[in-house]
């Protein structure tokens, strides 16, 4: 009898899975089986350790969410649920449940609503709540919150008839002042505190309150109301007839609130605000202002940890966007200014601090932009910490000093050098701004100690210190003999750092770390040592601190704290687990994975950890341990079910020689059919550093990528080299990587030599392009977004961002190291549109025409370039598109175009009509 296994999906897969792992049989996996196959999001952790919950996702279509008790005695499923949320005791898991896919895509925007479950773990019962807006658990995991969305028909039936007279006014709220209704549920007992026209809430960390803005325009009452958490009475704080709530924060311990107030009168974008602060207990009530700064409808207000301070975001003034004359009669149809007024110019001047296409992508940004200021509530005193001159404050716990930012003398020459700021710490009692660094790479803010004595930072190759009350800095690493710049670094800017770990919480040290070990520094006597004791760099092996708690705040380190390394292998590509003792050198290791780990999530009340181990041929489920025994680590989720339906191919480690006499490292994918002796048809994909995919499982889905198990299940094979560059030569520094490391793969006896395909996207879209001028090893390439013409891309524009693309010419990614001015040769010889008659290469262009990284016109001009030169070309131009593919049949367009592709190139088979010969343009009916 022969079995059928072309069921519908679903019951396919159920059958699948329920089959013993013996069963050798495998499908063939297909397009639709990637849409299908289930990928799981990052997961959450109950705080005390016991539960967790994770998001299972598809490439297209509903996702479920897997809740799973960590000794393994419960496990439960949310159908449809995507973001789980988990209370602090892991008694109760929310999920959002989306509109489903069929929804979104035959309904408007408008008509699309979420829906919230609940899931109770001790009795498995789920609760449904429908059309809501939003939903948050208070810290201590008694509450729970939903907040819905407007309802515009129980509105209308709910007005009483009295108020119909005041329908005009209320006609006129705008929609970001109107409340909706908000449920406040006991979870323990299910009483609920039900609240109507709720625009803000929030919960204080104690547990004791919960504060809500109650804005009812009907009845003119606009309100801060309190609910005691503990008895659960209401009680109205604060009440107004004619002024809108806005912002509102709790302090910690539940003994202030701070809120905001503006006139309704006024529009909003013109709306001053008021802050206010409240002492719950007294009543005692007060109103911070200042003549020079008041508050605007993007003002926050957020109190410290130790309840202590009240941080508001502030204004200079409030400025509402100016309104252009109308034509309102015959006169005004001749009159000068009004004509004038109705111009449609930008202009851009020489001495613009950013060009305009920047300065318009940031515009509404800083419409919304606030300047930082702090009320220390025991002093009753506010002050202004951030200004126009240094904008940026980076919040912090410290109660002396925060770390303050500014671009402004930069922001001209980030056209061209890059990123910069000036680094200052700015006094919380006084303001007072004290410079500390001048032009920092903006990747290399220094981060404060938790005590505020002490400042760390990279600069110039070394690990330093800056001691605020000796206002001194100390070089830390330069005694050493071991670089802590990037030792890989290949652009032509200086290199940076490898970046730090946690501070010890008391600030008497700080972990930093060079490309391997982990080092210890201490602040007052400024010496170091390696933690991971050199075996770092003995063995390849390079050691990061992982799976600390993360709260509200930076992770801090406790003296003689034991603490987790996660150890990646340079020579085997592995990860590892170790722990280490702060304060002391050497390593134990925990692990023999040889497979990639990747810490997901740690209890903040427990030493519990969630964290996945992958390979290409093993899913990276979910595992749960502790740090002290992860080796009887438990596994939590199964999703490696779905890849044993289908026949699978395995990775392995390539290493050869370049064209320099380096050693270059690649990974090969066999196929899944894989027979020794055999040569196969290559697809070579690349960026830059390949080779730490080795363990990877691929990425399962349908995007602008190759899908490399597609690819292996189908008879290919996927080589992913390694790319080194040298400074002013990109385009023949990845030839020469590209040549060899092909050339190794044949030598091995696996790849065909007449069939190797090559594809890149973005950077190495570029390589691509360029590296068919220089050989002529591969039978097909398709470049995707690729730069054609460097000397016509230097002066375009990002316009995801509005910035110059200079900077990336000059210190970035393109690594020529020298303006177009400078060294026009440069630009020339590593632009592939002027070496196209040397191409004897098929190649298929692909670009977004609305590409917001590389200007569409790029693709066109090699498309026209080799038009001209009668080359093999065709270039699919996808219709509103950004740099990658958004739209899924777009997305699914260029999977099934690009494999034909190689399909009909490589392995011969007859092209399809659209490559043979092209389609006419059309345009379809309109409804």
């Amino acid at each position: 009898m022969k079995l059928s296994y072309r069921f519908t999906y679903p019951l396919m897969v159920m059958l699948l899975l329920s089959l013993s792992t013996s069963f050798t049989y495998a499908e063939p996996l297909s397009l639709t089986d990637i849409m299908h196959f289930n990928t799981l999001q990052q997961p959450v952790i109950a705080d005390d350790g016991r539960m967790m919950a994770v998001e299972a996702k598809p490439d297209r279509g509903e996702s479920y969410v897997i809740v799973k008790s960590i000794d393994g005695t419960k496990s439960f499923n949310i159908a449809n649920g995507t973001k789980p949320k988990v209370n602090a005791n892991g008694r109760f898991v929310i999920a959002t449940i989306p509109a489903s896919l069929l929804a979104k895509e035959t309904k408007k925007k408008s008509e699309l609503t979420q829906d919230l479950a609940l899931l109770d773990t001790k009795t498995g019962q789920q609760q449904a709540f429908t059309n809501i807006k939003s939903a948050q658990f208070n810290d201590n995991g008694e509450y729970l919150a939903v907040w819905f969305k407007e309802d515009k028909t129980a509105d209308e039936d709910a007005k009483p008839a009295e108020t119909a007279a005041s329908e005009t006014d209320t006609d006129t709220v705008e929609d970001d002042d109107k409340g909706t209704r908000l449920s406040l549920i006991h979870l323990a007992s299910n009483k609920t505190v039900q609240l109507t026209d709720v625009t803000q809430f929030a919960f204080d960390e104690s547990g004791f309150n919960f504060v809500a803005a109650i804005n009812r325009h009907n009845q003119k009452q606009h309100q801060v109301m309190l609910v005691n958490l503990t008895h659960q009475t209401q009680r109205d704080l604060y009440s107004t007839s004619d002024d809108q709530i806005g912002e509102l924060a709790l302090s910690n311990d539940g003994r202030y609130v701070g809120f905001t107030t503006g006139k309704l009168s006024q529009k909003r974008n013109a709306r001053q605000y008021q802050l206010h602060v409240m002492n719950i207990s007294s009543g005692k009530h007060r109103q911070p202002t200042s003549q020079e700064w008041t508050l605007n409808q993007y003002a926050t207000v957020m109190f410290s940890r130790d309840s202590e301070r009240l941080y508001v975001g502030r204004v200079p003034q409030v400025v509402a966007p100016q309104k252009q004359q109308k034509y309102t009669d015959d006169n005004s149809l001749f009159d000068l200014n009004v004509i004038a007024d109705n111009k449609n110019l930008r202009i851009w001047h020489g001495d613009d601090a950013k060009i305009k296409p920047h300065e318009i992508k940031e515009y509404q940004d800083e419409l919304k932009r606030t300047y930082l200021a702090v009320y220390h509530l025991d002093a009753d005193r506010i002050i202004q910490l951030a200004d126009k001159e240094v904008p940026t404050v980076q919040y912090g716990e410290q109660a002396r000093y925060l770390v303050a930012t500014s671009d402004v003398p930069y922001q001209k020459m980030i056209t061209w050098a890059g990123f910069y700021q000036d680094v200052y710490l700015v006094d919380l009692n006084t303001g007072r701004k004290i410079l500390v660094l001048a032009q920092q790479p903006s990747d290399a803010i220094p981060t404060l100690s938790p005590n505020a004595r002490f400042l760390r930072y990279y600069q110039q190759g070394n690990v330093h210190i800056y001691d605020i009350a000796q206002a001194k800095s100390f070089n830390l690493s330069g005694q050493y003999a071991v670089p802590f710049a990037d030792e890989d670094h290949d652009y032509p800017s200086s290199a940076p750092g490898y970046g730090f770990g946690p501070w010890l919480d008391d600030g008497s040290g700080f972990i930093s770390y060079d490309k391997y070990d982990v080092w210890q520094f201490n602040t007052t006597s400024h010496s170091g040592f390696m933690l991971s004791n050199g075996e770092g760099r003995k063995q390849g092996v390079e050691y990061r601190v992982k799976g600390l708690i993360k709260d509200k705040q930076p992770a801090t380190v406790k003296a003689d704290q034991t603490i987790l390394l996660k150890g990646y292998s340079h020579r085997t590509k592995a990860d590892e687990f170790y722990v280490a003792k702060v304060g002391v050198a050497g390593v134990k290791k925990l692990t023999d994975s040889q497979s990639k780990l990747t810490v997901l999530a740690r209890a903040k009340q427990s030493d519990q950890i969630l964290y996945s181990k992958q390979r290409f041929d093993l899913y990276p489920d979910v595992y749960a341990a502790t740090l002290d025994d992860i080796n009887k680590a438990k596994q939590l989720t199964s999703l490696d079910k779905q890849r044993r339906a289908f026949s699978w191919g395995k990775s392995e480690l390539v290493q050869w020689t370049d064209a320099d006499g380096n050693l270059a490292d690649g990974v090969l994918i066999k196929p899944s059919n894989y027979q020794k002796g055999k040569r196969y048809p290559v697809m070579v994909y690349y960026y830059r550093f390949m080779s730490d995919r080795l363990h990877a499982f691929p990425d399962m889905k349908i995007n602008h990528r190759p899908n490399f198990a597609w690819y292996t299940n189908n008879g290919y094979a996927i080589f992913l080299p390694d790319i080194r560059f040298e400074i002013g030569y990109p385009g023949i520094s990845a030839v020469k990587a590209l040549t060899t490391g092909v050339q190794k793969i044949v030598d091995m006896g696996i790849a065909d030599p007449k069939k190797i395909g090559l594809h890149g996207h973005s950077w190495s879209g570029y390589q691509t392009a360029f590296a068919v001028t220089q050989t002529n090893m591969f039978a097909a390439a398709v470049s995707g977004a690729p730069v054609s013409n460097m000397t016509s891309a230097y002066s375009g524009i990002r316009h995801g961002s509005g910035l110059a693309r200079q900077f990336q010419y000059e210190t970035g990614q393109s690594r020529i190291g020298e303006s177009l001015f400078k060294a026009p040769q440069k630009y020339i010889e590593n632009s592939p549109i002027f070496y196209v008659e040397r191409i004897q290469t098929p190649m298929m262009i692909m670009f977004g025409d609305i590409d917001d990284a590389v200007p569409w016109e790029q693709g066109v001009e090699m498309y026209l370039a080799m038009r001209r030169a009668g080359k093999d070309v065709v270039f699919l131009q996808y219709e509103g598109e950004p740099h990658h593919l958004k739209k899924y049949p777009n997305k699914l367009d260029y999977t099934i175009k690009m494999r034909e592709y190689f399909d009909h190139y490589l392995l011969g088979k007859p092209a399809p009509l659209w490559l043979e010969k092209g389609e006419a343009y059309q345009e379809f009916a309109k409804d």
